[in-house]
């Protein structure tokens, strides 16, 4: 079975690309464009990763990586913050946050997908 990312993600370009090159390595993904749906999405889907942007609408990354860190069945799944701030202060409140780890913006799909077989194990 395949393992589902959730990719939370308000541009366009990034959710697409991400998308693409995820699903075209064999995972299944699901989308959302803003921080509540991003929660939403979480608690239906259950995802075995989460990419999370940090600047969002609704509900910002901060505040998303929270709730799905204090929701029983999903504190558990990795998170990897994806971002355009790369300031250190930024990224260690993301951490703080209960994110897994981060990925600054741009990335390369190569990077994209080494990364997630690093942190979901090769499945």
């Amino acid at each position: 079975m395949a393992a589902k990312i959730l990719i939370a993600d308000d541009e366009p370009f990034i959710a697409r690309s991400l998308s693409y090159v995820l699903e075209k390595s064999g995972y299944e993904i699901y989308i959302a464009r803003d921080g509540e749906e991003a929660v939403r999405r979480a608690v239906d889907v259950k995802p075995d990763l989460v990419f999370l942007d940090l600047m969002m609408p609704k509900k910002n990354g901060y505040e998303v990586c929270t709730e799905i860190r204090n929701h029983p069945e999903l504190q558990h799944v990795p998170i990897i913050l994806i971002t355009a701030k790369g300031q250190k202060a930024d990224l260690e409140r993301g951490l703080q946050a209960g994110a897994n780890e981060y990925m600054t913006k741009p990335f390369s799909p190569t990077q994209v997908v080494a990364r997630v077989k690093e942190v979901l194990g090769a499945q």
